[in-house]
């Protein structure tokens, strides 16, 4: 099997994610050279304030935001019948305008400090106009989705004292709302557009690094070699592939991308259907999100919103991760069991051997970064240094050297890879700031205690829903930093749940929404590269997805998990209980343990699973009891001849 660790072929995944993300626009000539010099500076300013030294906060905030506008202005079009080789003098315009909008900041940064709480007319003025291309550019680089939901924030805000019932509040007019979101650290400027601006940015600059190094392709060449003969092998190298890449790109859809090119065609090879191939990857882009170190700098945000340090909430990550991945595996293994799928020859694997000799030194920053977080180091400079590390590792072998060429690739792109984000941290503040400012979160948090009558399972039940809903279209550091604001305050603040885990449940379930037709951007992607139907393979891709989402269940009722206050043997039990009740739970998705399954069995696997979440001894041995028993049931029934076999695959 032919994956090679070139460079070249690093660079044209790179245009393919592009291409799926939505940087439409191919500009060429004198133009397109203007844009991909904004793009380098852009990313050369990041390196330097996370090198050399950070301006103020609110300047800082206020210039990337002026970048990020300006590139999605001359990026992206106004829509999709635009003449995407052609630059409009309208788009011209508004990146001028979104260059103001950050610069008026910059400037009158003292005067603005001075004048505290009596805005001036322009003020107010430059503060309408950045809500307004704010929204426009989320538009444009994300679709609608997010955009409606601002509007409806700001709505919500100015229409204060005319809504009826618990939501009524006094409301704030366009003077006050102008100020609170575009004068203080409180809107735009708070937390969702800082952690884009330091954390997030610099680690999607650190994966642009890498990916022209070939690591991407060495990651997929090791997991086939390590995976690929096994039943349904190419599925599980996918697994793997993916959940390395993911934590390191923070975005399903670039994962499904870059790992997908290549193991969605051989899943079909090995005889997967076309949207089981696409679903598989789908399911597998998105779980790579939770995986420690970098959990698609989603850590990075929960660190800045809760407090937690960093380094405690990855180690917190990391078992339900694990888990996560066991969940994968077995949903994998029982389809390709059911179906009678095998792995690829030996013969026509990749060696593990040879490939760790050809590129385990791109795996030097990757570790690098973890010793320097867990040394104590801040999360920009540890990515600050890793950058550095990519660059000097990619010299040790000269087929993933970096020249300065890709060195000026690697900059383009990680700051046009970094927009979308951008744009909607952008609009996570304009939400943020309309909840701190309208009382918003506690009304929610008093609905769903009233609802749910203070029941935690029906209080759950209703957070996944909105977390889900929240999550749709959106980047997995906004989605976050959204629904946490949103929904995590009523699990803590309503029933007692660990700041911890209530932050990393919502977590778990806005990234569900990456699956979730009919707004699963990934799914699209997947199904592009399968050649399959988007919306079979986004119910596949969260089907694959949902016998891991009991895991965030068993962390709230069960902390342990989370190695919260708790003992070893009581981290030991909790991780046995989950795996068994991960297998239940996958059998039960799947039909199939042994053989394939009869109803009461399918019924009882459910229960079992359901039983071993429970954080209630009697209920973990009732449930493992249930598993074992099916277990011995069906290996003394399961086809032994050929016919029978046939019989059971037909």
């Amino acid at each position: 099997m032919e994956l090679s660790l070139e460079k070249n072929t690093s660079h044209e995944i790179g245009r393919k994610v592009e291409e799926v993300e939505g940087l439409k626009r191919n500009l060429s000539g004198v133009v397109g050279k203007i844009i991909t010099v904004i793009a380098i500076i852009m990313s050369l300013y990041h390196l330097y304030t996370a090198g050399f030294g950070m301006i103020e906060a609110l300047r800082h905030r206020a210039l990337h935001l002026s970048f990020a506008l300006c590139l999605i202005f001359l990026l992206f079009p106004a829509s999709k019948k635009s003449d995407l080789k052609r630059l409009p003098w309208y788009d011209v315009v508004l990146a001028l305008l979104g260059v103001a909008a950050g610069l008026y900041i910059i400037v009158n940064y003292d005067q603005l400090a001075f004048r505290a709480g009596w805005p001036t007319q322009w003020d107010t003025a430059f503060g309408i106009l950045t809500i307004v291309l704010v929204l426009e550019a989320t538009r444009r680089a994300l679709g609608p989705a997010l955009s409606v939901v601002g509007l409806i924030f700001l709505g919500y805000a100015y229409l204060g004292p005319h809504i009826p019932g618990i939501f009524a509040h006094r409301g704030a007019n366009l003077e006050s709302l102008a100020e609170h979101l575009y004068l203080t650290t409180e809107g735009l400027f708070g937390i969702p557009i800082g952690v884009s601006a330091t954390f997030v940015f610099l680690f999607i600059l650190f994966g642009s690094f890498l990916e022209v190094t070939g690591a991407g392709q060495f990651l997929i060449r090791l997991s086939m070699g390590l995976f690929g003969h096994m039943r349904g092998g190419p599925a599980k190298a996918a697994i793997l592939a993916s959940g390395a890449m993911g934590s390191i790109n923070g975005s399903s859809v670039a994962n499904v991308v870059t790992t997908g090119s290549f193991t969605i065609p051989l899943m079909k090879k090995v005889g997967f259907k076309p949207h089981v191939a696409g679903a598989v990857e789908v399911a597998a882009s998105s779980t790579g999100q939770y995986l420690p170190p970098i959990m698609g700098a989603a850590a990075f945000a929960m660190s800045e919103i809760t407090g937690i340090p960093y380094i405690t909430i990855a180690l917190a990550a990391t078992l339900p991760a694990l888990l996560d991945y066991v969940a994968m595996m077995m949903m994998v293994h029982f389809e390709a069991c059911k179906n009678n799928i095998e792995g690829i020859p030996r013969a026509e694997l990749p060696v593990a051997k040879e490939t760790i000799r050809l590129g385990w030194h791109l795996l030097i920053p990757i570790f690098g970064i973890i010793a320097m977080l867990v040394s104590g180091f801040t999360p920009l400079r540890a990515a600050f240094i890793g950058i550095i590390l990519v660059y000097a590792a990619s010299w040790i072998q000269a087929h993933t050297r970096i020249t300065w060429q890709d060195a000026l690739v690697a900059l383009e792109r990680g700051a046009k890879n970094a927009l979308g984000v951008a744009a909607a941290c952008a609009v996570a503040g304009i939400i943020v700031g309309v909840v701190s400012l309208t009382g918003l979160g506690l009304r929610l948090t008093d609905i769903v205690i009233s609802v749910a009558g203070g029941n935690l399972y029906l209080a759950m039940g209703l957070t996944i829903l909105a977390s889900i809903i929240m999550g749709l279209a959106m980047p997995t550091t906004a989605k976050y930093i959204i629904v946490s604001t949103v929904t995590a305050p009523i699990l803590v603040n309503g029933f007692g749940v660990p700041l911890l885990a209530a932050h990393l449940f919502v977590l778990y379930y806005a990234i569900l929404a990456d699956d979730t037709p009919p707004v699963g951007v990934a799914a699209y992607a997947a199904a592009g590269i399968a050649k399959s139907d988007p919306w079979k393979t986004g119910i596949m891709g969260f089907k694959f997805d949902i016998s891991g989402m009991l895991i965030p269940v068993v962390f709230v009722l069960a902390p342990a998990l989370l190695m919260i206050d708790t003992t070893f043997l009581e981290v030991v039990k909790v991780v046995i209980s989950t795996c068994v009740g991960l297998v239940g739970m996958s059998a039960f998705l799947q039909n199939w343990l042994v053989t394939k399954c009869y109803l009461h069995e399918r019924i009882l696997l459910l229960v079992a699973a359901l039983l071993l979440v429970s954080p209630i001894l009697l209920y973990d041995f009732l449930g493992l009891a249930i598993i074992v028993g099916i277990w011995m049931l069906q290996w003394r029934r399961r086809p032994q001849t050929a016919e029978q076999k046939a019989a059971v695959f037909a």
